[in-house]
């Protein structure tokens, strides 16, 4: 076996990473077993051992591999959940015994719920209520001005005590004075059913999605791989008089997916998710 050419500025760990890389997309090496170790590879390959773990160092920062002392380096894989981010429904949701509809707008707590417990795993979440400043991109989809002060309602979601994501809902000051969404609580029913008992409820979205890398407390919090980016859902909902809320929710890369429905999905045959397998780094996790 030889490292794929590259161009004269590539080094040979980076030919060899990329080539290492090739191997994992077409599925030779799997999460329950080790990859080769260093010596092997550096036969495979004909290379110094140097260049080899240099090329594993670059996969292991983009959190593509994890070393696990006295056992060797195997893919870092996690449990991915889809979560049914907006649109259509793919499969049957309770009906929201205030607005009769069962769309994830409606209830998105109930489909989170819905979702883990579907996929076999349990859902907690730590709750938290602040009142800061606002951003300039939140003042600007609420209609405030930069720095008035705005109602936060933080969610901090773990699936089987592992952290999942991080979701802020964002109010004005005005709608959220002297109702529940003011309490240090979760609401029965979710702040949707404060909003529906204020007239505001939520009939339309849009939806942002970017790609960043974690700052240092998202990193400490969501303890991924150094190379795992957080996928950021930014969710502006309206009703008749305008925008309510913008909802920003973080997860991390490597175990999230966002699904959408478009159009009429009544005739889909419905095909389950290949199952995922166990990452070694936590098979011996309590």
């Amino acid at each position: 076996m030889t490292i794929p050419r590259g161009t004269a500025q590539s080094p040979k760990y980076q030919r060899l990473a990329a080539d290492l890389r090739r191997r994992i997309a077409e599925g030779e090496f799997t999460a329950q077993a080790a990859l080769p170790v260093e010596s092997e590879l550096e036969r495979q390959y004909g290379v110094a051992r140097n260049t080899v773990r240099l090329a594993v160092d670059v996969l292991v920062n983009e959190g593509r591999l994890v070393r696990l002392q006295g056992k060797g380096t195997y893919l870092r894989e996690h449990p991915v959940l889809d979560h049914r981010a907006y649109g259509p429904t793919l499969r049957p949701l309770p009906r929201d015994p205030q607005t009769g509809t069962r769309d994830c707008l409606a209830v998105p707590t109930a489909v989170y719920l819905g979702e883990a417990a579907e996929a076999g795993r349990e859902l907690a979440t730590d709750f938290e209520m602040m009142i800061v400043r606002a951003r300039v991109d939140i003042a600007e989809r609420l209609g405030l001005r930069p720095g008035e002060a705005i109602v936060v309602r933080r969610q901090l979601r773990l699936l089987d005590r592992e952290p999942y994501s991080i979701e802020e809902s964002h109010y004005r000051a005005g709608l959220a004075a002297g109702t529940p969404l003011m309490e240090p609580d979760p609401i029965d029913g979710g702040d949707e059913a404060v909003l529906a008992a204020l007239g505001r409820t939520e009939i339309g979205a849009v939806d942002h999605l970017v790609a960043r890398m974690p700052g240092p407390e998202e990193a400490q919090w969501f303890q991924g791989g150094p190379g795992v980016p957080l996928m950021v859902q930014t969710r502006v909902t309206y009703d008749r008089r305008g925008p309510v809320r913008v909802i920003e929710t973080r997860y991390s890369a490597d175990r999230s997916r966002l699904v959408y429905g478009v159009g009429d999905l009544t005739a889909r045959a419905l095909v389950p998710a290949p199952a995922t397998p166990v990452d070694p780094a936590r098979a011996d996790a309590p």
